[in-house]
């Protein structure tokens, strides 16, 4: 199973649930024992888990300005960093921390993603 590190890390902690690896080319300072998936033998088969947030279209420049210097601010703060590594979700590099660096990272995912999922014939139920 392939799952978000929130969801997860506690029972890999506990020793609950086993992990084989993470799902990126380096592996994770909250988990440093689990192996990157280079490491445990699949090459890059990275995935990530982002999050981001979206505002509906048309909004005003001025207010996803806002929006985004909140989350900057937020991010910027050492406990919701400390917060957000404990549970092995990193925080992107302040420069990655844009609207404009969002939009492409969506755009990459999609255009990553799409591909295998249109080859799989997978239909939304």
């Amino acid at each position: 199973m392939f799952d978000q590190a929130a969801n997860a890390i506690g029972q890999v902690r506990n020793g609950t649930i086993k992990s084989y690896a993470v799902l990126t080319k380096d592996r994770w300072s909250a988990l440093p024992d689990i192996p990157s998936i280079d490491e445990a033998g699949v090459p890059s088969l990275y995935v990530s888990y982002w999050h981001g947030l979206w505002a509906p279209k048309g909004t005003p420049k001025d207010i996803v300005g806002k929006l985004n210097a909140a989350v900057v601010n937020a991010l910027a703060d050492a406990t919701v960093r400390q917060r957000f590594a404990d549970i092995g979700q990193e925080v992107w590099p302040r420069d990655e921390q844009t609207p404009e660096a969002l939009a492409a990272h969506h755009r990459a995912e999609t255009e990553k993603w799409w591909p295998i999922i249109r080859a799989s014939n997978l239909k939304a139920e």
